[in-house]
């Protein structure tokens, strides 16, 4: 080759701040250069406290929860580029967390002081940073994450170490890392992380934010044609299975107190657009079975992305054009049968079609042993009984409301009618913790929570599918799946499941 058609002397061959790729280290050493001048990693230590936390791998008791913030926050540090440190727990003692705290700060480049930011009664952390440093701030104007704190500790030498205080709370401390960790990181290494991805989607149900916080809002998606289709997650603060699901987080600004459905809002996406492109969107009942299902199109490259919201909201949106499928199991008392009746009365603007799924069994979720001798509807009318419902327009609770009216039962007689549930897991585990003394749900939420069950009928789990769909490449591994072998016997090992006709058209509109 020709001297100098590379690199020649005092030429430029990688700028200040920019991050190190396989080829630069070969240009690098092209040149002549046998070392380059980087940045370090900052240490950012994470510091879990609680008197309630303990190590994973223990022997758990009632109150114990396992510590994983500070493993989320230390991963986080380190997809960012810094070197994240999770110290060992420190139980509630104000002593002990300042002893920490000043020890950590001499080998920290930054501080996360995780949990005790609150107003409880061993909330330590901003007692701590102003007995060896200073607060500059307690409480900011956003939701999930708004007790956070920021302030600074002195080191021996007086120069100074941030410090942020981090909720306990798992989608809160994982907000707060998604607010003010990059930043520090660009901070550090002088550059601009400024690229998150942005579109435009179509809101399918309301969303009330309360006015005086940003409120971030997890959210899944789906692209139904040419348009975007986002709906929430649930939104506690301790609901971490809502950072594993979601697509994207939808920003409601201070003040705007949310969105009505149909509102064109912008999502920040947390995956790919192709991603996206490629995922079912599933918006109905929730079933178990769905957990199976998603884990077998993963293998076939698909994402299922599920909301529930019930199965007469998921019609709707069916007919909406909101969502590739929806499942429902609602039960017409007056032509005793499912689904049908519902699909002629609500989707009006859609061709669809109805498919066979799963048959389980509904019936009562009560505790081990069924201590209040629940057998009968006519046991509901035990004095003191604490019942958990489902929500409204879930198919399970349209299913309940026809055996009060069947056996004369008056709902407002029935205490804890309007607590709702948005799962049979959510009911099951409201049962077992001693919320409420039963639920009306699916055998195998019972099973899952190691309860026992009370049967009372069993019921059809249907697919309902928009033709539009119905032979797209998209949804074409979800028919393959139909006929598998090994799909239909891991569903039928799972105790109150049948799988007769799975894919069978039943009925079309």
């Amino acid at each position: 080759r020709v001297v100098g058609e590379e690199m020649v002397a005092t030429q430029l061959v990688l700028p200040e701040h920019h991050l190190l790729k396989a080829h630069d280290l070969g240009a690098i050493i092209g040149s002549g250069n046998e070392e380059a001048r980087v940045f370090s990693k900052p240490r950012v230590t994470v510091i879990p406290t609680g008197s309630e936390l303990v190590e994973i791998g223990s022997d758990l008791k009632d109150g114990d929860i396992l510590e994983y913030n500070a493993i989320l926050l230390a991963a986080k540090v380190n997809e960012l580029g810094g070197k994240g440190i999770r110290h060992s727990i420190i139980e509630d003692n104000l002593e002990k967390i300042k002893k920490c705290v000043a020890e950590v700060a001499e080998t920290s480049d930054l501080i996360l002081l995780n949990a005790g930011s609150s107003a409880g009664a061993e909330d330590f952390s901003a007692m701590v940073i102003e007995a060896l440093g200073e607060v500059f701030v307690h409480g900011i104007a956003v939701r999930p994450g708004h007790p956070v704190i920021l302030g600074s500790i002195r080191r021996k030498d007086t120069s100074e170490v941030p410090i942020i205080g981090v909720p306990g709370y798992p989608v809160s401390a994982a907000m707060t890392a998604d607010t003010f960790l990059p930043p520090f990181m660009d901070a550090w290494f002088g550059t601009s992380s400024d690229d998150e991805t942005f579109i435009k989607a179509k809101l399918i149900r309301n969303l009330v934010s309360p006015a005086g916080d940003d409120d971030y809002v997890r959210v899944v998606l789906g692209k139904i044609n040419e348009d975007y289709i986002t709906t929430p997650l649930s939104r506690g603060a301790g609901v971490i299975s809502s950072l594993v699901k979601a697509d994207g987080i939808l920003k409601v600004e201070n003040g705007s107190q949310g969105f009505r459905a149909g509102e064109k809002v912008n999502v920040r996406l947390l995956r790919t657009k192709n991603e996206i492109d490629h995922s079912i969107l599933s918006v109905g009942s929730h079933d178990i079975t769905l957990d199976v299902l998603a884990q077998f199109l993963a293998k076939k490259h698909r994402r299922l992305s599920t909301a529930h919201v019930g199965s007469l909201a998921g019609l709707i949106a069916i007919d909406r054009k909101e969502t590739h499928i929806t499942q429902t199991h609602l039960f017409d008392k007056d032509s005793q049968s499912y689904n049908i009746p519902f699909i002629q009365h609500y989707i009006k603007h859609e061709k669809v079609k109805l498919l066979e799924f799963v048959s389980r069994e509904q019936g009562f979720i009560v505790p081990k042993g069924n201590p209040r001798g629940i057998q009968l509807f006519d046991d509901l009318q035990q004095k003191g009984l604490q019942f958990v419902n489902r929500q409204r327009g879930a198919g399970t609770r349209v299913l309940f409301d026809y055996y009060l009216e069947k056996f004369k039962l008056e709902k407002e007689a029935l205490l804890g009618y309007e607590n709702e549930e948005f799962s049979h897991l959510s009911v099951a585990v409201a049962v077992k913790s001693g919320r409420a003394d039963l639920g009306m749900g699916i055998a195998a939420a019972a099973y899952a929570m190691d309860l026992d069950f009370i049967p009372i009928c069993e019921e059809e789990y249907q697919l309902v599918v928009s033709n539009r769909f119905y032979e797209s490449d998209l949804l074409a591994p979800l028919f393959d799946i139909f006929g598998d072998e090994d799909f239909k016997n891991k569903i039928e090992t799972m105790k109150g499941y049948q799988v007769k006709n799975i894919g069978k058209i039943i009925f079309e509109n």
